[in-house]
Parts: C-alpha cells; structure tokens; sequence
C-alpha cells in the first residue's frame, strides 16, 4: 500500500520515495512519471474542497457592511458553504450508486441559493456561480448531464451579471468562468476514471498472461512426458523380452532407455524455460525407434521444400502425440506417417491399423470405465495450439480401419 501522496510516495521497489520526492518534477524521466500514475487514486472530492475559500470575497463585502441586511447575507453564506460540502461528498461518496438522486437535490438546492443571493446581493457574490459549476462537474456522470446543466447554469450567471450592470467583458467573464470550471473537473474526474480502467485492464491482461503460460507449460509437460515414459516402458518392456535370449541387444535397449531419459530432461529444462523448439527430424528418428521397439512396422514419406522452424516445431509435436497414441493405445501392427507441403501448406498423417477408438480389453482387476480413450488431453491440446497458429487437426477412424491423425499447417516464414 502506497504511503504518502504527490512527490512523498513511496512503493515497495522504492521504500523511501527517494526516485519521486528528491526529484524535481522538471527533471522527472519516463519512469517517474509512470510510476506516479500507478499510484493515482481516485478522486475524492478532497481538492474541490478549498476552493469554498472563494466565499472569502462576498464574506468581505458582509463584514464590511457593504450589503444590505447583513445577518442574512452571512446567513446565507454559512448555508452555501454546507449545501457546498454536501454536495461534494455526496458526489464523491463510495456508496453512491448510480440511481441516487440525492447529489441531484443538493446541487438544485445550492443552485437556488446562489441565484436568490446573487440577484439580491451581486458583487462578489456573484463568484458562488463557479463553485456551482464545480459542483455540476462533480455531479454529473455524462455528457449530456453535464450539457444540461452547465448551460443553464452559465445562462443564470451572464444574465445576473447583467442585472447588476457589471458591463459587458464582466459578465463575459463571469459566464465563460462559470461554464469553463464545470467542464474542466468534469474532464479530470473521466480521466482519473480512465486511468482507473486501464489499470485494470492491465491487471487483467497480466492475469491471462499468467493462465496462458501455465497452459502451455502443463501442455507441454504432458506432451513430454508422456511421450517419454511411453518409449521407456516400450524399451524396457524390450529389454526385459530380449535379456534371456539375447544379452547385447537388451543392453542396447538399455542404452537408449538412458539416452532418452537424459534427453527428457534436457527438454523439460528447456520447456520451463519457454525456449524449446521441437526439431521435427529428431521427432520423426524418435518414433521410428519406438514404433520399432514395440514390434510396429513404420513407413515414412517425405516430400515437398523444406519447412520454416515454427511450423516444424508444431508439426513435431503432432508426431510425438500421434506415435505416443499408437504406441500406447492402438494395439497396431503397422504405422503409415506422411508429410509434404504444398500450395503454401503443411500436411503431416499418422495412420495405424489399430483398433481405432476401441478401448483396449480392461486388464486384470480393472473395470472398463477406467480404460483411457484415445481422444485424450493431448490431442485437445494439439488441436487448440495448431488453431492459435492458423492450422487445424483432425483425428478419428481411417477410411481403412484404425486410427489417422491428420494436420495441417500454413507454411510461412513465422508461424
């Protein structure tokens, strides 16, 4: 909580005030400045408040005697410096709510206070008509309002001045005064608003960019590992097949569940971090790897320029959920990936000859509501990145039989 105001405030990055109070206000760089306005508040009504001491002028012309009736001038007086603060704090109350009518009566009531003392009295009283129109500033709530009153007002206060005579640039003066100070608070009070909403606003934005950020971070997350603890089971699954047999080659198995379990963690690294970019050559060697170690026959086709990093990112994640899927879920003896880019587009397909979106049978002591589908978070995840990047991804049973997951993407130098 800011403690202090104007060029004493003090903020948590600067304790003291020092960057604000030491500095003069001519001397103030960018940041300064833009640290006061963070800290603004919204008016209170409490700077309106002094200028009530304009009443000094027409209490002049009571103590002198230069009015008639002099009790009921200062009478008079007292009244309008009540009905003046009422109707500042009603205006600026908290608990105000848009209905309320009360600022509404006040400011009518002080209006025909100052009118009745202004005809009788003129002179300096004739002043009260710019506290009036503060007043109207202070109350009003649009345009429009604001219109309908200044106008009417500022009318009264010209044609007062010409009862008494006051000559023609007085009562100019006077009118202009009188429209001008209403109009000038108005404006301040909707900037002060202004500034208020943009404020929020900025909170707000901060807000989705925070929920943005853990978004991609747990998609990523799930991406990764789940990719990565499938080819390690397979590999171990491998190994432990190939141990009685075969001794080299299951010690080979080991060695890749090694490589991959470093490489995870290089890329979990790197996805905190927000800096991965999925190559989607390494993407494509990984599931050949594990397509191979689970028994899946692979066929890969390739065709079309080479691809911009952004969409090759993309696309590699398409192929490390799509094998991830094939791997775990399909059951498939044979896995079909074609990629090729034309007519300004990327097309990436995973086709299995699974058994599609048939859940795999429950295992022992399971029941079958607890099998996974395949349409999981993964590919719902998938979906909304390649959305967000102007692309689309479809997946469901193959015209053949199995399961196809098709991609599409825009090939441009930045997707």
């Amino acid at each position: 909580m800011p403690t202090g105001t104007g060029t004493e405030m003090a903020t948590k990055d600067d304790p003291g005030g020092q960057r604000c109070r030491r500095t003069p206000w001519w001397k103030r760089g960018p940041m300064e400045f833009e640290q006061e306005i963070e800290h603004l508040n919204a008016p209170d009504g409490g700077a309106l408040i002094p200028w009530i001491l304009m009443v000094i002028g027409p209490g002049t012309d009571v103590l002198k005697g230069e009015v008639p009736v002099p009790w009921l001038a200062a009478a008079g007086l007292a009244a309008f410096c009540a009905l003046y603060v009422c109707t500042i704090k009603a205006a600026f109350s908290p608990r105000r709510l848009p209905t309320s009518r009360l600022p509404y009566v006040l400011l009518g009531a002080l209006a025909a206070l100052t009118l009745s003392l202004s005809i009788g009295y003129g002179g300096n009283f004739m002043l009260l008509f710019v506290l009036v129109s503060l007043c109207a500033g202070s109350v009003s709530r649009s345009r429009r309002t604001l219109g309908v009153m200044l106008m009417p007002l500022s009318a009264a206060a010209g044609t007062t001045s010409g009862l008494h005579h006051e000559g023609f640039w007085s009562t100019a003066s006077l009118s202009y005064g009188t429209f001008l100070s209403g109009l000038v608070v108005s404006v301040i009070i909707t900037l002060f608003h202004a500034v208020d909403q943009l404020k929020r606003t900025r909170q707000e934005l901060a807000r989705n960019a925070v929920a943005e950020e853990r978004l991609r971070f747990s998609r990523d997350l799930h991406d990764l590992l789940g990719h990565t603890l499938s080819v390690v089971v397979v590999k171990a699954e491998a190994a432990r097949r190939l141990a009685p047999r075969n001794l080299d080659a299951a010690l080979t198995q080991v060695g890749d569940i090694e490589s991959v379990g470093r490489q995870a963690l290089t890329e979990i690294r790197e996805a905190v971090t927000g800096y991965r970019e999925g190559s989607l050559s390494t993407e494509l060697d990984r599931a050949r790897s594990a397509l191979a170690a689970s028994d899946i026959e692979v066929v890969l086709q390739e065709s079309g320029p080479p691809l911009p990093p952004q969409t090759e990112a993309l696309l590699g994640w398409v192929v490390r959920e799509g094998v991830t899927n094939v791997v775990r879920h399909s059951g498939a003896t044979r896995t079909r990936i074609e990629l090729h880019a034309d007519d300004g587009q990327a097309h990436l397909t995973i086709t299995d000859n699974g058994r599609g979106l048939t859940p795999p049978p429950p295992a022992a002591g399971t029941t079958a509501t607890l099998q996974t589908t395949r349409t999981g978070t993964g590919l719902r995840g998938l979906t909304e990145r390649l959305a967000a990047a102007g692309g689309s991804l479809t997946s469901g049973p193959a015209p053949e039989g199995g399961f196809r997951v098709a991609a599409v993407l825009p090939v441009g130098e930045d997707v």
